[in-house]
């Protein structure tokens, strides 16, 4: 029930070892592979979704608005991800003959405005 009400107090999508960390604050022990496999679970029964991150590390937010997707803002710089509600992440592209869109994802990279005021400089890797 943690981990859910983790990825709920969160305002963006978490990375495992934030998730953790989170976890390890409230004192609740956890191991890394339980949580990814309790990450998974949630992702599959549709209660999670998950997000690709920088450095191919995931990232996860609960499932708001049923199954409502929006689209996510990566800053390159610092890391952070930001949800865009405003902005649906699926469409019905027009797919060759026997194909099945499973799962749509928009992320869009760039600065945030922080890191926009701070100037040009070296992308976060």
């Amino acid at each position: 029930m943690a981990l859910i009400e983790t990825l709920q107090a969160s305002a963006h999508p978490l990375s495992h070892d934030e998730i953790g960390a989170a976890l390890a604050a409230l004192d609740i022990a956890h191991d890394r592979v339980t949580l990814y496999r309790a990450l998974d679970w949630l992702v599959e029964q549709g209660i999670a979704r998950r997000i690709a991150g920088g450095e191919r590390a995931w990232r996860f937010e609960i499932a708001r608005h049923g199954d409502h997707r929006h689209a996510h803002f990566h800053c390159e710089r610092c890391g952070q991800i930001l949800c865009l509600e405003d902005i649906a992440a699926e469409s019905s592209p027009n797919l060759p003959a026997g194909f099945e869109l499973e799962r749509a994802e928009l992320v869009l990279h760039g600065a945030c405005a922080e890191c926009g005021r701070r100037g040009s400089g070296a992308v976060a890797r």
